[in-house]
C-alpha cells in the first residue's frame, strides 16, 4: 500500500456495481453505485485522489473489469473470495456493506489477490474447459441410456459397455410401447451427438498443444505416467501456464486443495478431509492420473513413445515418481487406509513430480 492515497473496493454484479473509496489521508468514505458497465467505474476511480489502489471479488464476471483498470493505467487486484475475512457474528450483508469491507480490508493489507491469466491463456482454458464440460455431458447421456435399459430389464453382460459391440447392441433394442420407443431413441442420439462434440474438441485441443508456448512443458508433462496430452494441457492451463509463480512443490499442492485441513487450538490438532480449494478440473486431472501409479513400475511402448525427445532429468524424475508413487500406495494400503484416501495422498505427490518436471531448466 505504500503511495496508495485512496483504496476502493467493489462489489462487481452482473447489473450493478457498489463502490466504496477510503482516502487514506482523511479516512473519508466516498460511495457509489454503478450499473454493470465498467467504463463508469472506470471514469470514478480516475477521479479519486491518486495513487488509487482498487479491488473487487474473483467471480462470474470474470476478469473484464481487471483488464480495462489495467489498460487505464489503475491498480486493480481480484481477490480470493474464500479468503476474506468476514465477522461472525456480522448477519446484515449487503453490497454496500461488501464493497467498504473490501476497501478497508484492502487499506489493511488483509486479503489475497489470485493471478490474473492473460487473455490468450484464459481463451485457451476455456476451450479446454468446454471438454471438459463436453465429457460431462457424454457420462450423463450414457447414464440416462443405461439407466432405461435397466428398468425395462436388460443389461448387457458382452464385456465392456460403449465399445462398437456394445452399440451395435444398442441399436438393435426394441420396445412395445412407442413412447419408450422414441425415449430410448433420444437418448442414443444424445449419447452420439456428446461424443461427437466430445471428439471434436478433443481434436482441437490435441492440435493447441503443439503450439510453440504450449508444447515445451506439456512435453514433460506428458513423459508420467497416467498422464496423456489432453491432461497434460489441461493442468498446464489451468496453471495459467506458468508452474514457477510457486516457489516449492508444498505451495502448489495447496493451491490446488490436495492438503488436509486443519484444526488447531491449544493442545489439540484434528486433520480433516483435504481442503480442495484451486482448480476443480486440476485436482480431478491429477487424481484420475494418480491411480495409474497402483501398478508396478514399468515403462510400456506407449509411455516410451510419448518420452521420446524429452530432457533426461525429466525421464529420471517420471521413473522415481513410479517407483516412489507405487510404494506409497502400498504402504497406506497396508495401513487399511481406503484407496480413494490413498490415491489423494499419490496426487499430492505427483503434483511435485509434475512441479519439478515443468520447472527444470
Amino acid at each position: 500500500m505504500t503511495g496508495t492515497m485512496t483504496s476502493a473496493g467493489l462489489d462487481v454484479h452482473a447489473r450493478s456495481i457498489d463502490a466504496a473509496a477510503i482516502c487514506v489521508a482523511t479516512g473519508e468514505v466516498t460511495r457509489r453505485r454503478f450499473g454493470g458497465a465498467s467504463g463508469a467505474v472506470i471514469d470514478w476511480l480516475r477521479g479519486l485522489p491518486g495513487p488509487v489502489h482498487a479491488c473487487y471479488e474473483a467471480g462470474p464476471t470474470g476478469f473484464g473489469l481487471f483488464r480495462t483498470a489495467e489498460a487505464a493505467g489503475i491498480r486493480m487486484d481480484v481477490i480470493a473470495p474464500s479468503k476474506t475475512p468476514r465477522a461472525a457474528g456480522d448477519r446484515v450483508k449487503t453490497d454496500r456493506k461488501d464493497a467498504e469491507l473490501l476497501a478497508r480490508l484492502l487499506l489493511a493489507g488483509q486479503l489475497s489477490a489470485v493471478r490474473v491469466p492473460e487473455a490468450r491463456m484464459e481463451a485457451r482454458r476455456e476451450l479446454f474447459r468446454c471438454h471438459e464440460q463436453a465429457r460431462g455431458d457424454l457420462m450423463r447421456a450414457r447414464h440416462r441410456t443405461s439407466k432405461m435399459l435397466l428398468r425395462h430389464g436388460r443389461v448387457w453382460s458382452g464385456g465392456s459397455t460403449w465399445t462398437q459391440r456394445h452399440r451395435v447392441w444398442l441399436a438393435g433394442q426394441q420396445f412395445e410401447q412407442v413412447e419408450s420407443e422414441l425415449a430410448f431413441g433420444d437418448y442414443l442420439a444424445s449419447v452420439d451427438a456428446a461424443a461427437a462434440r466430445k471428439a471434436a474438441l478433443a481434436e482441437r485441443l490435441s492440435r493447441l498443444a503443439l503450439e510453440e508456448d504450449l508444447w515445451p512443458t506439456v512435453s514433460r508433462l506428458r513423459a508420467f505416467r497416467g498422464i496423456d496430452t489432453l491432461t497434460a494441457l489441461g493442468l498446464h492451463l489451468e496453471l495459467g501456464g506458468d508452474w514457477a509463480r510457486f516457489e516449492r512443490p508444498a505451495q502448489l499442492s495447496a493451491w490446488l486443495g490436495l492438503i488436509p485441513s486443519l484444526h488447531q487450538s491449544g493442545e489439540s490438532a484434528t486433520r480433516g478431509a483435504i481442503t480442495k480449494t484451486g482448480s476443480l478440473y486440476a485436482r480431478r486431472l491429477l487424481v484420475e492420473s494418480a491411480w495409474h501409479y497402483r501398478r508396478k513400475p514399468y515403462l510400456g511402448p506407449t509411455l516410451a513413445a510419448r518420452q521420446q525427445g524429452v530432457p533426461d532429468q525429466v525421464l529420471q524424475g517420471s521413473w522415481r515418481a513410479q517407483r516412489r508413487l507405487h510404494r506409497v500406495f502400498g504402504r497406506l494400503k497396508a495401513r487399511g487406509k481406503p484407496a480413494n484416501v490413498a490415491t489423494v495422498a499419490v496426487a499430492r505427490e505427483l503434483s511435485g513430480f509434475l512441479w519439478a518436471a515443468a520447472v527444470t531448466d
